[in-house]
This record gives C-alpha cells, sequence and structure tokens, in this order.
C-alpha cells in the first residue's frame, strides 16, 4: 500500500489564499478578513470577506480577481452576483471569496456567522 505525502494539495489552497489576498489589496480591497473554515465546514477550506467602497470598485475587484486565478491556473471559477455589485461571490473550490459594497456588507454581516466557535458535538444535549 502506498501512502501519498504529496502536499501540493495544501501548497496550492495556500498559495490560493496567498493569491487572493495580495490581488484583493493591490486592487484597494478595505477590511479583508480571512476566516479558516476548518472544522467549521466543507464547503471550503477558508472564507475571505471584503468590501469596495462602491458597485464599480467591487465589480473591478472581483473581475481583477478571477483573471489573475485563472492566469495562475486556479480554475475552474464560479462568480455570482456581477450584474448587481453589491454583493460579489467567487467561489475557487478551497476558497471562497465575498465582496461587498460597506452597506451591504453591514446588513448580512455574514463575518459573524462564520466566525462563531462550533459547539463541540459531545456536550450538546
Amino acid at each position: 500500500m502506498e501512502i501519498n505525502t504529496d502536499t501540493s494539495v495544501d501548497r496550492s489552497a495556500k498559495d490560493l489564499l496567498t493569491l487572493v489576498h495580495t490581488s484583493l489589496d493591490d486592487d484597494k480591497a478595505e477590511e479583508i478578513v480571512v476566516i479558516d473554515l476548518t472544522g467549521k465546514s466543507t464547503i471550503a477550506d477558508h472564507l475571505v470577506v471584503a468590501s469596495g467602497r462602491s458597485t464599480t470598485q467591487v465589480g473591478a475587484i472581483a473581475d481583477h480577481l478571477v483573471r489573475r486565478m485563472k492566469k495562475a491556473g486556479f480554475g475552474p471559477v464560479h462568480v455570482e452576483g456581477l450584474q448587481n455589485c453589491d454583493w460579489v461571490l467567487v467561489d475557487a473550490g478551497d476558497i471562497i471569496v465575498h465582496l461587498f459594497r460597506p452597506e451591504v456588507r453591514a446588513f448580512y454581516n455574514i463575518e459573524k456567522m462564520w466566525s462563531m466557535d462550533v459547539p463541540d458535538r459531545q456536550n450538546v444535549s
């Protein structure tokens, strides 16, 4: 029996997270928050939340991010919300990015929901 010691998947997720953070920072996204989803959900490894000052900036940040991901070989990437650009979701598998206008971000406050500690299942009555 052969044991797979290849850590390219882990490095790939780390590389993707680095690319996402760098892209958001380069495009002047505000209040970038990275939430580790390990043990909280199986949908992704990390959730990244950031804001743009306007719908135009949110759309540009999302467009640049998707282009950079594809250029770096992180595909396929699924995008939702580009029509209005109030809230754009970029799903790259291991990393899910939520880009908001500040008012929309404050209304939904998804960081609070995902940052909560998961209760220990053994202690739940």
